[in-house]
């Protein structure tokens, strides 16, 4: 017989625990530390940004009732994310719930791209995803366990069409298969990692007024017609990183609006 009764909605609850995101200051990430607060989270934020992007989502959280606290950081530097770490614990307590939103998108055809531009991308996509798993990893296996979500893309899994960028699309399809990989690492110590795959989204990035018609084919390509908006990647981060999840681990849970159906 199942258990009658446990609490569907208190799956979702995530009062007491204490997350870290990377690429906090704007976009899914920013959202995303929005929602797990309004879920009960207290939430260190991460970002190299220098405008006021990690003070906005701060305002947030602490409107919202809960704990924030506000890091510069690279994810490309392991000593920057040990400190990021550490000081997350010092300040809010043992932490059980990440998610690694950090990263950059650009394009040119592979012929002409430079070694830089592809370096560049990779370090901070797929290396710092790593590194910030990693640190993240070391101090929740002191902590019995927790749970990781990794933000990857729908190109990591298909290939957008009219987009020349070999270099995201392999360091996406590297997140996803990484975050697998460290799945089936840490399955037997509590830790489970997955990776939520978002389809085109209306983040500041694709919504400046020089991707008007790029945006307009965005929209035209996805099943659904249109762009997702960043509140809906709350759902599924929070659905990965809490208990309702608790037998899911090395997923990666694809939402596009349909787009890869096709």
């Amino acid at each position: 017989m199942p258990d009658i009764t446990l609490n569907a909605p208190k799956l979702f609850d995530l009062r007491g625990r204490i997350a870290i995101v990377t690429g906090a200051g704007s976009g899914i990430g920013q959202r995303i530390a929005i929602g797990l607060a309004q879920c009960g989270a207290d939430v260190a934020l991460l970002d190299r940004r220098t405008d006021d992007g990690l003070t906005q989502t701060a305002k947030h959280i602490r409107d919202a009732g809960r704990r924030a606290i506000e890091i510069a950081a690279d994810v490309t530097t392991k000593s920057s994310l040990a400190d990021a770490v550490a000081q997350t614990e010092s300040e809010l307590g043992s932490l059980t719930l990440a998610v690694n939103a950090a990263g950059i998108a650009n394009a040119k055809p592979a012929e002409e791209m430079e070694e830089d531009q592809y370096q560049t991308l990779m370090d901070i996509n797929l290396k710092g995803i790593f590194l910030s798993c990693q640190a993240e990893a070391r101090a929740m296996l002191k902590n019995g366990g927790g749970s990781i979500v990794n933000i990857a893309s729908m190109s990591g899994v298909i290939v957008n069409r009219g987009l020349s960028q070999v270099h995201y699309n392999a360091s996406k399809a590297g997140v996803i298969h990484m975050s697998k990989s460290l799945a089936m690492e840490w399955v037997d110590r509590g830790i489970r990692v997955n990776t939520i795959s978002p389809g085109y989204t209306a983040t500041p990035m694709n919504t400046r007024p020089e991707m008007v018609h790029q945006t307009k084919l965005f929209e035209e390509q996805t099943p659904m017609q249109r762009m997702a908006n960043v509140d809906e990647m709350v759902g599924p981060a929070v659905f990965l990183l809490s208990n309702a999840a608790s037998f899911v681990t090395g997923v990666d849970l694809l939402v596009d609006g349909g787009f890869c159906c096709w």
